[in-house]
């Protein structure tokens, strides 16, 4: 059995400590193999905002995986962001900001979707797509296969979202074809677990809301996602919620899930 701790958009400088706290318990009880952050760690990406995202992660206790998200690009200074956007993530995460993870059970591929030139939008560009299909193509069948970004791949059938990833569709068709099983991203703040269907294989697209900041929607508060793969067949995808009253992380859904071998 191989635990993940999704995260996301912890926004640190527009972050709850109480929460911060409380998900670092539930990292404690939980004990996850890796963590994954997918992006919007810092609100402005301030030094001292990276210096808080870094405390917290040092105290996880575990490996953790990062992908910068647009909030992790300097805003307002235009010149760090036109010639070093990511100077102050790589001083945390380091220079790789497109890590990859590896374990008897798990292979996670992680893929940059900002852009110095976007202010919000993500894009996935031909190469990417390819470098991803190549890696995952490498998999052994015991292995669950994850890509991680910032901006989200999929939507509700039901919503039209601004957000979705420029070039979604042409990323989970041929991720879907060298055996992804989960796609992992955030930038919403809306947390979900949605199917896809119309691709070559089955393969679902996970959204974490915002773990720890304050900038949730009435309808979505803190939550971070943990899955549980059985190294076979099975993975159990949980969303955990922050519960005020209770000053910790709560699990409020559960959906297992079967990827396909073969």
């Amino acid at each position: 059995m191989s635990v993940l701790l999704h995260i996301s958009d912890t926004h640190f400088g527009a972050h709850r400590p109480a929460v911060v706290d409380a998900l670092l318990a539930l990292a404690a009880r939980q004990r996850p193999d890796v963590t994954v952050l997918s992006g919007d760690i810092t609100q402005r990406a301030r030094p001292g905002q990276f210096r808080a995202a870094k405390d917290f992660v040092d105290r996880l206790g575990t490996p953790v995986l990062a992908v910068p998200g647009n909030h992790d690009i300097a805003l307002f200074d235009l010149w760090s962001r036109l010639t070093r956007p990511y100077a102050q993530f790589s001083r945390v995460f380091g220079n790789d900001l497109e890590p990859v993870y590896r374990s008897p059970d798990l292979l996670i591929a992680c893929v940059k979707t900002t852009r110095r030139w976007r202010h919000r939008d993500g894009e996935v560009s031909p190469a990417q797509i390819e470098r991803v299909a190549r890696l995952l193509g490498t998999a052994s069948a015991q292995q669950l296969r994850l890509v991680v970004v910032h901006q989200p791949a999929a939507s509700p059938p039901a919503e039209k979202r601004s957000s979705l990833l420029r070039g979604h569709r042409d990323a989970l068709r041929a991720w879907s074809a060298a055996g992804a099983d989960l796609v992992l991203g955030g930038h919403d703040h809306l947390p979900g677990t949605l199917a896809q269907h119309g691709l070559p294989r089955r393969l679902w697209v996970i959204q974490a809301g915002t773990a720890v900041s304050s900038r949730t929607h009435p309808e979505a508060p803190n939550s971070v996602n943990i899955l549980r793969w059985d190294g076979a067949a099975s993975c159990a995808i949980e969303q955990w919620d922050y519960a005020p009253m209770q000053r910790s992380f709560i699990r409020v859904s559960l959906t297992r899930i079967s990827p396909e071998r073969g």
